[in-house]
């Protein structure tokens, strides 16, 4: 029996149960037991016991054949709550497995409990009315990010090996930068939204936070591939762990551009991601290009178009609700409603063609852009979103300046943990072309063997 949860990756803990040096029983046990004296509030929903007695009857031979893997509270399991992290909503329950969880169980994962959130998936804290405050296990005063700031939370705690999360303008790029996990956000409709979509605003793609690059390619074994009920889904393709570290990269294009061209970036975290940038160009055989990157800005623009997502799912709840809701998805309804017309939707529009552009031209002179993930740091725990960078005054929209462009262009970017400042870590974001996320996986085993992140925060699991 092992005292601890598992410190490994998770395809190093299928191993260990195909060898029998441990049990998906014993391993659960110890996460369970885990969360229970976790100060992270990563968890605000678990099925112990069925979860207990699937691992005893777990087919390791799967995939994820027995290993307890959490779930984002907005991603649907039937059962289970269906709040997004939201007063208003706090009594509903899923009544359906989204396509993710339907594939994951498929593949043998033990799915044994909920993550928190941000309120509708709509900030980078995970900070809500419901909840309460959910914390870095790197600096418990600081922020996970969001909105899958649970799941990066409980991952980077030492919590659990994986943990799903959404990414629509940054969700699970941000707090793998925040926390020192990998986050792969994969090209637009390679891992369904289904079932149920909803077509408007084109923006959001599934997947995981994870310790490995190796685990982010099993999930995409296991994950990727047309749904029926989703027309934005991309067809199957095999073998992304199996074309680990097989592409040739040498010869190929990358600007380095920390700030693309539209976010305020702290200095110390600019240095650092040219300095690895420039280290992962060289071992990777890359030519620097010197490219002028400049990506628009249009954190209102996207912000708009995603508010008509969230009344429809409050519905008749709203606007009586709005007093139960976080600040800052009250203030975004109330404007999106005075805001949301004809000329609005037109300037949301422009935005996506000039986004498109950019990136078309960016690619036509180079195969890949380094970046930050994030501005800065992770910030306070309960927020509020930081509009200073150093000494530099910025408005609330650079926390998701680097990130939002690739979820409108439906391009794949990844952020790779590259060391830390002042004791928090920072992620280098490295983004390609659509439907390249393999060429991405590799630049990131790269970093993974020349330079080792730690899979876990100090201490944990905390």
């Amino acid at each position: 029996m092992t005292d601890s949860p598992w410190m490994g990756d998770a395809c190093s803990l299928v191993d260990a149960y195909r060898s029998k040096d441990i049990s998906p029983r014993e391993a659960l046990r110890a996460t369970l037991d885990a969360i229970d004296a976790s100060t992270l509030n990563a968890f605000c929903y678990l099925e112990a016991e069925a979860a207990l007695d699937r691992a005893d009857s777990a087919d390791v031979s799967l995939p994820f054949g027995g290993v307890p893997i959490a779930v984002k509270e907005l991603d649907p399991v039937d059962g289970w709550p269906g709040s997004h992290a939201s007063i208003p909503l706090a009594d509903r329950l899923y009544d359906h497995d989204s396509t993710m969880v339907t594939r994951l169980r498929e593949a043998g994962a033990n799915l044994f409990g909920q993550t928190t959130a941000s309120e509708f998936g709509g900030i980078n804290c995970t900070h809500t009315k419901l909840h309460g405050t959910t914390r870095n296990p790197w600096n418990q005063e600081r922020t996970p990010g969001g909105s899958s700031g649970g799941s990066a939370a409980a991952v980077a705690g030492g919590l659990c090996t994986l943990a799903t999360g959404g990414d629509g303008g940054g969700s699970i790029r941000i707090p793998a930068g925040f926390t020192g996990l990998f986050g792969l956000k994969t090209t637009f409709g390679r891992i369904s939204l289904g079932p149920r979509v909803q077509p408007e605003p084109l923006t959001v793609t599934l997947g995981c936070v994870s310790r490995s690059v190796r685990d982010s390619a099993r999930w995409l074994d296991v994950c990727s591939g047309v749904d029926p009920r989703d027309p934005f889904s991309l067809p199957k393709v095999d073998g992304w762990e199996r074309n680990l570290d097989s592409y040739d990269l040498s010869g190929k294009r990358v600007a380095i551009a920390p700030t693309l061209g539209c976010a305020t970036v702290l200095p110390a975290v600019c240095d650092l991601v040219t300095e690895q940038g420039t280290l992962l160009a060289k071992d990777a055989g890359l030519d620097v290009v010197d490219v002028d990157v400049k990506l628009p800005e249009g954190s209102m623009e996207w912000a708009v178009a995603n508010s008509a997502g969230l009344l429809n799912v409050l519905g008749d709840l709203y606007p009586e609700c709005e007093g139960d809701l976080t600040l800052e998805i009250g203030f975004a309804l109330k404007v999106a409603l005075q805001m949301y017309d004809l000329k609005m939707a037109a300037r949301v529009d422009a935005y996506r063609m000039s986004v498109y552009e950019a990136f078309a031209e960016i690619f036509d002179q180079v195969d890949f852009i380094v970046a930050s993930t994030n501005p800065d740091v992770a910030f306070n725990a309960s927020g509020p979103l930081p509009t200073v960078v150093g000494e530099v005054t910025c408005g609330m929209g650079n926390n998701g300046a680097l990130t939002i462009p690739c979820n409108i262009s439906g391009n794949p970017g990844v952020s790779i943990p590259v060391g830390t400042v002042d004791g928090l870590p920072v992620g280098m974001q490295v983004i390609g072309r659509r439907h390249e996320e393999a060429l991405l996986l590799d630049l990131a085993r790269i970093v993974e063997r020349q330079r080792p992140w730690p899979l876990t925060a100090p201490g944990a699991p905390l």
